[in-house]
C-alpha cells in the first residue's frame, strides 16, 4: 500500500473539531505552528465557529477539495465519516479515535467494518486508536498531542506502535539534538501497517535511518521483505521490540524446542535482517542519530581520544563487552603523539591527552588529527561535547568547535563524538552545532558505546548482505509416505542418507542373531540403541548401551532392550565413534517465522549449557559459521587443549546442506534433530537423529 499521498496532503479536515476537546485544539495548533501551508477545514455537526474559525456541518459542505480527513468523532461515527469522505472522492484518513479492536469484542467489530469498507474503496486509514504523524521535513503536521518546541527538522523516521510514548521520544530526540523527517503512531494498523509505513521511509529522500518502537510484528513475512529493501538501500532500521516472553518449547519430543523461544528466534530475524535491536528508548534515539550522521562504519578498530584518565579505561571496558578492539597506534602514531602530549601523560590507546586541554585548548584537536591518520584504526571516538551556557564573549567558542569541526570533517576515518554522560544538548549547545558544523553527540560513554558497536554490527551486516549471492528457492521433495508423528532414528537416519546426508552406518536387528551379524560387519565396539516409534530421548530409559565388545554381549543387551520397550521395532546397531566434538543441529518451526535452525554443543550436554546460535531459514554456509563462532564453546571447535581442530568450513557446508534439505520437506515438517553430530577434524557425521511431523 503507498502511503505517500497520507503523508504528503495539500488540504486537511478535522473531523468532530471542538474547542471542548485538547485533542482538537493541539491538532489545528501544530498544522498552523509548524508551517502547514494548505488549508485546514473545520467539520462540526453543529456547525459554528470552532477554535476562532467558521466550521462546517459536514465534509460534503467543504466547497473544495480535501486530500486528508483527520478523524475525532465518536467510536460508532467514524464508519459514516469514510462512507460519506469516499463518496467526495477522499482518499486518506487519520482516525484518532479509539474504543475499537483494543477494548473489546463490539469495538474489534466496528474496526473490523472500518477496515473492510476502506479496502473495498481504496483508502488508506492510519490508526483507529492513534494520534497521527507529524511529517517534520515538509512540514505537515496532523498530530493530536502537543509537539515539543523546536521542532527538529532531521533524517530519523520514527515509527510507533504507542501514542504514549511519542512525546517521550520527541522530547528526548530534541534533548540529543536529533531531528526526525516522520514520526508516525500507529494506532491499531487496521489498515496502513508498520510495513507500509518503512516501506514508504526507505524510499523517502529526506530519511537517512528508521528507528521503530515495535510491540508486535504482526507479518514477519512483509517485515522481512521491508527489512531486506531498507539494508540493500543503506538505510540502517533501528529497533525497540518490547514483549519477551517466557522461553518456550516447540516440540517437547526434541532438545531444540528448550533452546528455541518466541523471543529468541526474533532476535535471530532482526540480526540476520540486519535491523539493530537495542533494549531503551535512549538507545533507540542515540543510535539512531549517530547513524544518521556517520552512515555505515568501516571497521571495528577504535582509535580513542579524550582528556580523561578515568574516562579512558571506562572505554576499554565498554569496547572489549561490545566486540570492540582498540589495537595498539602505529609507531610513527606514538612519535608525533609524543611530540604533542605532557611529558606526564601516557601515549597509548585509548589516549589521555590530560587535563592540559584547559590549558592548552588545541590539544585535543591536535591530537584527533594525529590518531584519525593511524592506518590500523577505522573509527575514532572523541570524547567531547557542545558547550552548554553562552559566555558573554561566545566567539572564542565558535572558533574552537569550528576548528574542530573541520578536523573531524577532513580525517579520513568517521570521527564519533560521545560525552562522557547523558546530558541534555541545551539551545546554545544547539546554536554552535549548527553554526559550526559540530558533529552530532552519540550522548554519554555507555549508550555511545553501544552505539558505536551497533552501527559496526549493521554495517558488517550490510557488507555480508551485498556481497552474498541471491539464495535459490529450495527444491521441494515429496514428503514420504506416512509422515506423521515422530520418526525414530532409525527412520529419520535413512530420510537423512537418501539425500546423500553423512550418517553413521547402522542396522536395524530385530532379533539378537540379525544384531551379532550387524555388529561382526562394523566390527567391535559397537553401539546398541532401541529402536520405537515416538520415543524421542532414549537415553533417558537406559535405552542406549556404549563400548558393546563381543558377540555375548550384543546378544544379551538386544534381549534386555526388547524386554524394555515390547513394542520396539528392533535395536539399531552401530559402530562406536569416539573422540571429536559433539554438536547439536535442530531445526523447529516457528509458528510465526517458520523454520528456525538452533545449532550449539551437543550431546547429552545440550539443555544444561544451552550453547546455540539461532537463524531463521534460509541458510548459507557463511552464515553457519558466524553462527558457530558466536558459541560460548568456540574454542572447542578451534582445538583447545591440543585437540584436533574442525574443519569449520566442512561442518558449515554440512550444516548449511541439512538446513536446505529440512526445507525442502515442506510445511509438514515440525522438526529435524541431529544430535549429535560429531565433528572429528574434517569428518562430519550424523550419530542420531529425530523428526516429528506435522499433524
Amino acid at each position: 500500500m503507498s502511503v505517500h499521498a497520507l503523508f504528503n496532503p495539500r488540504s486537511i479536515a478535522l473531523v468532530g473539531a471542538t474547542d471542548k476537546s485538547g485533542w482538537s485544539v493541539s491538532t489545528l495548533l501544530n498544522l498552523r505552528t509548524h508551517g502547514f501551508p494548505g488549508p485546514v477545514h473545520l467539520v462540526n455537526p453543529r456547525g459554528g465557529v470552532v477554535h476562532g474559525q467558521p466550521a462546517h456541518r459536514s465534509l460534503t459542505e467543504i466547497p473544495e477539495p480535501v486530500d486528508l480527513a483527520y478523524v475525532m468523532v465518536p467510536t460508532p461515527a467514524v464508519l459514516g465519516v469514510l462512507k460519506e469522505g469516499a463518496k467526495l472522492g477522499i482518499r486518506d484518513y487519520v482516525v484518532l479515535t479509539a474504543g475499537f479492536g483494543e477494548s473489546g469484542e463490539e469495538g474489534a467489530r466496528m474496526e473490523a467494518e472500518i477496515a473492510g469498507f476502506a479496502r473495498e474503496h481504496g483508502l488508506t486509514v492510519l490508526g483507529p486508536n492513534g494520534n497521527g504523524y507529524i511529517n517534520a521535513a515538509a512540514g505537515i503536521t496532523p498530530y493530536g498531542l502537543p509537539i515539543p518546541e523546536p521542532l527538529l527538522r532531521g533524517s530519523v523516521g520514527v515509527v510507533l506502535q504507542s501514542g504514549a510514548l511519542a512525546s517521550s521520544v520527541l522530547g528526548f530526540a530534541l534533548a540529543r539534538n536529533v531531528g526526525v523527517s516522520l514520526l508516525t503512531s500507529m494506532g491499531n494498523e487496521s489498515v496502513v501497517t508498520v510495513t507500509d509505513v518503512v516501506d514508504y521511509l526507505v524510499d523517502d529522500p529526506a530519511t537517512k535511518v528508521i528507528a521503530l518502537f515495535l510491540e508486535t510484528i504482526r507479518n514477519p513475512a512483509e517485515f522481512s521483505r521491508v527489512a531486506r529493501r531498507a539494508l540493500e538501500a543503506g538505510k540502517p532500521i533501528v529497533a525497540l521490540k518490547i514483549g519477551r516472553s517466557t522461553l518456550a518449547s516447540r516440540t517437547a519430543q526434541a532438545h531444540t524446542g528448550a533452546l528455541v523461544g518466541d523471543d529468541d528466534v526474533i532476535d535471530a530475524a532482526l540480526r540476520q535482517l540486519g535491523v539493530i535491536r537495542v533494549r531503551s528508548l535512549e538507545d533507540l534515539i542515540i543510535t539512531a542519530g549517530l547513524l544518521a550522521a556517520t552512515g555505515p562504519l568501516p571497521g571495528r578498530r577504535v582509535g580513542v581520544v579524550t582528556p580523561s584518565g578515568g574516562a579512558s579505561e571506562i572505554i576499554a571496558d565498554r569496547a572489549e563487552d561490545e566486540g570492540l578492539e582498540l589495537p595498539a597506534f602505529a609507531p610513527e602514531t606514538v612519535a608525533k603523539l609524543a611530540e604533542i602530549v605532557p611529558s606526564f601523560g601516557t601515549v597509548q590507546n585509548p589516549l589521555d591527552v590530560t587535563g592540559y586541554v584547559l590549558i592548552d585548548r588545541t590539544l585535543l584537536g591536535r591530537a584527533l588529527e594525529v590518531v584519525t591518520a593511524d592506518p590500523g584504526i577505522d573509527v575514532v571516538l572523541l570524547l567531547s561535547e557542545p558547550p552548554k551556557v553562552a559566555p558573554p564573549d561566545p566567539a572564542p567558542v565558535f572558533a574552537l568547535y569550528s576548528a574542530s569541526a573541520r578536523r573531524i570533517a577532513e580525517s579520513p576515518v568517521p570521527v564519533v563524538v560521545v560525552s562522557n554522560v547523558l546530558t541534555d544538548v541545551t539551545e546554545f549547545g544547539r546554536q554552535v552545532q549548527r553554526e559550526t558544523g559540530y558533529p552530532y553527540v552519540a550522548g554519554g560513554i555507555e549508550h555511545g558505546l553501544q552505539a558505536i558497536a551497533a552501527a559496526v554490527r549493521w554495517s558488517e551486516t550490510r557488507e555480508h548482505a551485498l556481497s552474498r549471492p541471491a539464495a535459490a528457492p529450495p527444491a521441494t521433495v515429496a514428503v514420504p509416505e506416512g509422515a506423521a508423528g515422530v520418526w525414530a532414528e532409525h527412520r529419520a537416519a535413512a530420510l537423512l542418507a537418501s539425500a546423500g546426508l553423512p550418517v553413521v552406518p547402522s542396522a536395524l536387528a530385530r532379533t539378537a542373531d540379525e544384531a551379532v551379524a550387524a555388529a561382526e560387519s562394523f566390527g567391535y565396539p559397537v553401539v546398541l540403541k532401541v529402536a520405537a516409534e515416538g520415543l524421542g530421548h532414549k537415553s533417558d530409559i537406559g535405552g542406549v548401551r556404549l563400548d558393546v565388545r563381543d558377540a555375548a554381549a550384543v546378544g544379551r543387551i538386544h534381549g534386555e532392550l526388547m524386554a524394555a520397550v515390547p513394542d520396539a521395532d528392533g535395536v539399531l546397531v552401530q559402530p562406536q565413534r569416539g573422540g571429536g566434538i559433539e554438536l547439536l543441529v535442530g531445526i523447529v518451526r516457528d509458528p510465526a517465522w517458520g523454520l528456525t535452525l538452533a545449532v550449539g554443543l551437543g550431546g547429552v550436554w545440550v539443555e544444561v549449557l544451552r550453547d546455540a546460535a539461532l537463524r531463521v531459514l534460509p541458510v548459507d554456509a557463511a552464515e553457519v559459521r558466524r553462527a558457530l563462532s558466536e558459541l560460548r564453546g568456540a574454542a572447542l571447535l578451534q582445538g583447545a587443549r591440543g585437540a584436533e581442530p574442525a574443519d569449520l568450513g566442512a561442518v558449515a557446508e554440512v550444516v548449511a546442506r541439512i538446513a536446505a534439505f529440512a526445507e525442502s520437506l515442506g510445511e509438514r515438517l515440525e522438526s529435524l534433530e541431529i544430535n549429535p553430530l560429531l565433528v572429528t577434524g574434517s569428518r562430519v557425521e550424523a550419530l542420531d537423529a529425530l523428526v516429528t511431523w506435522r499433524d
